[in-house]
C-alpha cells in the first residue's frame, strides 16, 4: 500500500515539473515568432517602414515576392517556400506587378527580348481572279441605216483588224439617194454661178448638210472623197473599224439584210486587259487605288506581269462577304487572253510607319492580350496592349507599351510555366488600368502617361 502511494506521488510530481518546463518555453518563443515574422502588404501600397541604405549604398524601398506575388515587406523576410524578398530600390520600381526568374533560369529557358519600334507594316495579299476584256476598248459595229451585205472583208472571228480597215460592203437605197441628193446640190450651186447670193448660201448649205448627212452614217471620209471628186454615185459603200483590236463577235455575212441598230461585228482592243478579283472584307482596308502588282496567269509559268489597281467596288457581295477589285494589266504582246485565271500579288499596309512587335511577344489569355516587358535583372512586368493590324510577323500596339520598351519574344510561355505569372496578371484587374493610362505609341512618354483617344 505505501509502494503504490509512492509511485503515484512520484508520477505527478514528474507530470508537474515537465509541464512547467513547456509552459516557460512557450513563453520564451514568443518573443522569437514576433521577431522572424515581417508585416506584409498588398503590392502598390506604400511600405510602413521608412527606407534602409544597404552595404552599396542603394536606397532600399522595400522587398517584393521573389515568385511575383502581390505583396511587399519593408524588411527583409523569407516567403512560404523559404525564399528571401527580393530588395527593390530607388528607380526601380514598376508600375505594375512583376515576375522574377533568376538568371541562369532566364539562359536555360533561351529568353530573347526585343525593342518595340516603328516599322512599315506591309504584307503581301493575294488576289485570285479571272481576266476579262476592257470595256472601254470595245466598239460594236453597227449601221445606222438599212441596207444588205454585198461583201466581206474580215470573215472570221478573232482576225486581227486596224483602225479604218473596211471590214464589209454595204448597199442600202438610202446611202444611194443621200449621195445623189449631194450629187444635185452641187450641180445647183454651180449653175448659180454668180448669182444671188442668198440662193447661194441656201444652196451651199443644202451641199454640206448632204455630205453631214453620210457622215452621220459612218461613211468614211475616204469614201466620200471621191464623191467630192465628181465620181458618180457609189452602189456599195465600205464600212471600215473604228479601231485595233481583234473581232471577238462577228454576225455578218453576205447577202445578209440588217435594221438600224443591228451588231455585225464586235472589235475588241486587248492591248490591255482586267483581272476582276474578290478580296474579303477584312482585307478591303488594305487595299488602295493606284498600288502596283505584281500578276501571274497559268499559262505562263514564271512569267511576271504589272499592274496597277484602278477599281475597288462600293458594294459588298453578301453571299461571300467579298468585294470585287479591277486590276489593269497592259498587254503589248497579246499573251494575256480575257477568261484566264490569274492572280496578283500586292503590298498592302499603312503609308506610315507604325509601333508594333513581333506576333511571338503576345500572349492571348481569350479575355485580354498581354505582352511581358523586361524590366531588367530578371524582372518581367505583365502589360496589357490594344492591337493594331497584323502584317509580315509583326503586330500594331496601340496602347499599352512605349516605344524602344524591350518586350520578350521567345520564351514567354516558359516563363509562364516557372514563374507565378498568373497570379501578377490577377494583380493587373486591382489596378484595372483604362485605355487613357495605358503608354501611347506616338509619345515616349513611357507608362503612367495618358494617351490621346484613338484618330487623333
Amino acid at each position: 500500500m505505501k509502494h503504490r502511494t509512492v509511485i503515484i506521488i512520484g508520477t505527478v510530481a514528474l507530470v508537474l515539473v515537465v509541464g512547467g518546463v513547456l509552459y516557460w518555453r512557450s513563453f520564451d518563443h514568443l518573443p522569437r515568432l514576433a521577431t522572424s515574422s515581417a508585416p506584409t502588404q498588398r503590392l502598390g501600397q506604400t511600405p510602413a517602414a521608412g527606407n534602409a541604405v544597404d552595404a552599396s549604398g542603394r536606397t532600399v524601398l522595400y522587398y517584393r515576392n521573389a515568385m511575383g506575388l502581390p505583396d511587399t515587406s519593408p524588411i527583409p523576410k523569407k516567403d512560404a517556400m523559404g525564399m528571401d524578398y527580393i530588395p527593390v530600390y530607388a528607380g526601380e520600381e514598376t508600375s505594375g506587378p512583376t515576375v522574377q526568374i533568376s538568371t541562369d533560369k532566364l539562359q536555360k529557358l533561351g529568353v530573347r527580348t526585343e525593342l518595340a519600334e516603328r516599322r512599315a507594316l506591309t504584307q503581301t495579299l493575294r488576289i485570285v481572279g479571272t481576266l476579262q476584256a476592257d470595256e472601254r476598248r470595245q466598239s460594236t459595229i453597227s449601221p445606222k441605216f438599212e441596207g444588205w451585205i454585198t461583201q466581206l472583208f474580215v470573215s472570221t472571228t478573232g482576225a486581227v483588224v486596224h483602225r479604218g480597215q473596211p471590214l464589209l460592203e454595204v448597199y442600202s437605197p438610202d446611202l444611194v439617194s443621200a449621195q445623189q441628193d449631194y450629187r444635185i446640190a452641187v450641180r445647183a450651186l454651180q449653175a448659180l454661178g454668180d448669182g444671188d447670193a442668198t440662193a447661194r448660201a441656201s444652196m451651199e448649205g443644202l451641199v454640206q448638210s448632204s455630205l453631214e448627212r453620210l457622215g452621220n452614217w459612218d461613211v468614211a471620209e475616204a469614201d466620200l472623197a471621191g464623191l467630192r471628186a465628181g465620181d458618180p454615185p457609189r452602189r456599195s459603200v465600205a464600212l471600215r473599224a473604228p479601231r485595233d483590236g481583234v473581232v471577238t463577235e462577228k454576225t455578218a455575212r453576205v447577202g445578209l439584210r440588217f435594221m438600224p441598230g443591228d451588231p455585225l461585228y464586235q472589235i475588241t482592243d486587248l492591248s490591255s486587259v482586267w483581272l476582276i478579283g474578290s478580296v474579303f472584307e477584312q482585307d478591303l482596308a488594305l487595299v488602295h487605288v493606284g498600288v502596283p502588282v505584281t500578276a501571274s496567269v497559268v499559262a505562263y509559268p514564271g512569267k511576271i506581269f504589272k499592274g496597277t489597281v484602278t477599281f475597288i467596288s462600293p458594294v459588298l457581295q453578301p453571299e461571300t462577304r467579298t468585294a470585287q477589285v479591277r486590276v489593269e494589266l497592259p498587254n503589248p504582246q497579246g499573251l494575256l487572253k480575257p477568261a484566264m485565271y490569274g492572280s496578283v500579288e500586292l503590298a498592302a499596309g499603312p503609308a506610315t510607319p507604325r509601333l508594333a512587335v513581333p506576333d511571338s511577344a503576345i500572349l492571348d489569355t481569350g479575355i485580354r492580350q498581354l505582352v511581358l516587358v523586361d524590366r531588367g535583372g530578371g524582372q518581367f512586368e505583365p502589360r496589357t496592349v490594344q492591337l493594331g493590324i497584323h502584317a509580315d510577323g509583326y503586330t500594331e500596339l496601340l496602347h499599352g507599351v512605349a516605344e524602344r520598351e524591350a518586350v520578350v519574344v521567345n520564351g514567354n510561355f516558359l516563363i509562364d510555366s516557372e514563374s507565378n505569372l498568373r497570379a501578377a496578371i490577377r494583380g493587373l484587374d486591382a489596378r484595372a488600368p483604362t485605355p487613357a493610362t495605358l503608354p501611347n505609341p506616338a509619345s515616349p512618354a513611357g507608362p503612367g502617361q495618358p494617351a490621346p483617344r484613338a484618330g487623333q
